[in-house]
């Protein structure tokens, strides 16, 4: 009975400890209160329920004489009593949460991940989401991490470059944005940095009150586009992170899913990840145009033939596709911590329905598609047939994303695929036998089958 007097105290001690946060603290606190209070409830359930038993019962199985205690089922009251002040406080978290929430729609705080590689449209496909009002999101904000550490492929490295990618990931992911402050270079001064990478491709560091008065004399690297702002507060865009109701983040330097399980059962986290793909013939003649300076030799060899490919630069490849197979694989077989998490799309699929996909995407995050991200989408899938240039988001989509297949040699197309046929067979990219077949209108090189897997 002891227990019983006690428990209002206690929950009169935590709801004024409760009452001194904020509202996001607040809530935290009763999701993580509820799991544990569930956890300890099944558990006290479970243990009642064997008390249940007659005493001689529970002797016979332990091997020991009947307690007279048991006989007199004391410690079945005890525990009975501590099981009902468990569903009455329970009950009490659930109503305070609900009226910290509001009476509208207490929808849950998501934390989207798109996840892919370079030249797959991940651009485009990010904006789906940073058009969004309520979403707060970063535009690779990983970059930061990748040019101030040096990890060397393969191996241990890999797995360390991966170790930090993720646990920075978990911080921005709950609005930490002072964790960047550790690589962003030069260092910010008082939390204040020209040099976010990319900040004009996040709607929410050039909305106010982030976007402060630009500064005399200082120059930002990396500026808003359609208005003029100064240095980047990072307290203020942490602030403005919390404030928005959902973040998402557009990365292309995770590449192993498995290393997202810690995020995913985060209890301060609702993570949905969004895998994009694209063929990888089209990656590699995007990368050939974006990134001209390293793709010298397989531009040399497939216009003149004389030196071959080296072989590093053939394993390299082969890697990239079977790092991104063995991710899709491990996110289709469902296991149990992924389950309704994950989603996997291909960008062709979404070039050619924009608005179909995007749908879709926000269905499977449990978010509101609105009028804007609409809007957006129509304005941006339709642009003029040469108003698309190598990092726009602008595009004629519908035209746009099987144009490589005129312009790359034939002889690379074999090489990519020869090291990326498994993943290709995954995703249902059709293989080419002659260049006839390869720039042929009529031959779609996409199976019709499953476009889209959410598991």
């Amino acid at each position: 009975m002891e227990i019983r007097r006690a428990l209002p105290q206690d929950f009169r001690e935590l709801l004024h400890c409760l009452k001194m946060r904020s509202k996001y603290a607040v809530l935290l606190v009763f999701v993580v209160g509820l799991v544990i209070i569930e956890k300890e409830n099944n558990f006290i359930s479970r243990v009642s329920d064997k008390l249940k038993q007659s005493p001689q019962a529970l002797a016979e199985a332990n091997g020991t004489e009947a307690s007279p205690a048991l006989a007199e089922n004391g410690s079945l009251a005890s525990l009975q009593e501590l099981d009902a002040a468990f569903s009455q406080l329970r009950s009490h978290l659930r109503n305070v949460t609900l009226q910290l929430v509001g009476d509208g729609d207490p929808r849950p705080r998501r934390h989207v991940l798109l996840m892919a590689t370079t030249r797959t449209g991940s651009s485009f496909v990010g904006e789906f989401f940073n058009q969004q009002g309520s979403i707060f999101y970063l535009f690779e904000p990983l970059w930061h991490i990748e040019r101030t550490v040096t990890f060397e492929p393969g191996g241990a490295n890999a797995v360390g470059s991966a170790l930090v990618y993720r646990d920075v990931l978990k911080q921005l992911l709950l609005c930490d944005l002072y964790i960047l402050e550790s690589f962003i270079l030069p260092a910010p001064e008082d939390h204040l940095t020209p040099f976010m990478f990319r900040r004009g491709s996040s709607r929410s560091l050039c909305e106010e009150p982030v976007c402060t008065p630009s500064a005399k004399k200082v120059f930002e690297k990396y500026h808003c586009k359609n208005r003029r702002c100064g240095p980047l507060n990072i307290t203020l865009a942490a602030e403005a992170c919390q404030r928005k109701q959902h973040v998402a983040l557009k990365t292309v330097r995770i590449r192993q899913l498995e290393f997202l399980q810690p995020l995913v059962e985060d209890p301060r986290l609702d993570v949905r990840i969004i895998q994009l793909v694209r063929d990888p013939r089209a990656v590699l003649a995007s990368r050939m145009v974006a990134f001209s300076g390293k793709y010298e030799t397989w531009k040399k060899w497939a216009s003149e033939g004389e030196a071959p490919l080296r072989e590093e630069e053939v394993q390299r490849l082969r890697g990239n596709c079977e790092s991104i197979r063995l991710s899709a694989e491990l996110g289709l077989r469902r296991p149990g911590w992924l389950r309704g998490r994950y989603m996997l799309v291909r960008y062709e699929d979404v070039a050619q329905a924009p608005l179909q996909k995007a749908e879709e995407m926000y269905s499977f995050a449990g978010l509101p598609l609105t009028p804007q991200v609409k809007e957006w989408i129509g304005k941006n899938t339709q642009a003029p047939r040469d108003g698309s240039g190598v990092y726009s988001t602008r595009k004629n989509s519908s035209e746009q994303f099987e144009k490589w297949r005129f312009s790359i040699p034939f002889k690379l197309a074999q090489v990519v695929q020869d090291a990326c046929a498994p993943a290709m067979r995954l995703f249902g990219y059709k293989l080419a036998s002659s260049p006839a077949a390869l720039a042929n209108r009529s031959f779609s090189l996409l199976e019709e089958a499953q476009t889209s897997w959410v598991t």
